[in-house]
């Protein structure tokens, strides 16, 4: 994880891993990780040469022919820009789908939400969903308050690059795993 991806993580009260969701000790080093980081080789995708991953991080940062390895599949996943004009959704601002009261953050619309709707069963569309390209704008949540802390706990922003299409990107992916071994 990158620094501002793991913070997102350690934000809840109860923080959380980014991939498996399960509770975390900030402060507790995992002493085992480090020790396999520091003894498993690598090859760069790049250059092609041999190092331990825990030198990976910064030998990518200056290897020219790692970035432009990068840059190719960037480019063969992100979609042109659409010529005619599009609106695009907000994906920054909120309102609440109970009281409509607007302008909440991601985690402002769930701090807003257990305050005060907390025992409200009302069957609300997810403004945040409803946002995505994925979401539709219809469905109404059975249960909100707990789709909001079970879908809701980290931004899509810090995960998700919305030009990119999935199943070119998927596509991509698998034919890197077989060129890379």
């Amino acid at each position: 994880f990158c620094t501002p991806c793991l913070q997102e993580c350690l934000k809840p009260k109860k923080p959380v891993c980014g991939v498996c969701r399960s509770t975390l000790s900030p402060g507790s080093r995992a002493l085992d990780l480090e020790k396999q980081i520091e003894t498993t080789e690598t090859t760069c995708n790049g250059c092609n040469k041999k190092m331990f991953l825990s030198k990976m991080r910064s030998h990518a940062a200056s290897c020219s022919k790692y970035q432009n390895y990068i840059m190719e599949g960037v480019k063969a996943v992100t979609k042109e820009p659409l010529q005619s004009t599009r609106s695009f959704p907000n994906r920054f601002t909120f309102p609440c789908p109970y009281c409509s009261e607007k302008n909440f953050d991601q985690e402002g619309l769930v701090e807003h939400c257990k305050a005060l709707h907390s025992m409200d069963a009302k069957q609300v569309v997810c403004p945040i969903c409803a946002s995505m390209p994925w979401g539709d704008p219809n469905y109404r949540s059975a249960n909100f308050m707990e789709h909001l802390q079970r879908r809701h706990r980290f931004s899509y922003d810090t995960f998700v690059d919305y030009d990119a299409d999935e199943d070119d990107m998927m596509a991509q992916v698998l034919m890197r795993s077989l060129r890379d071994k």
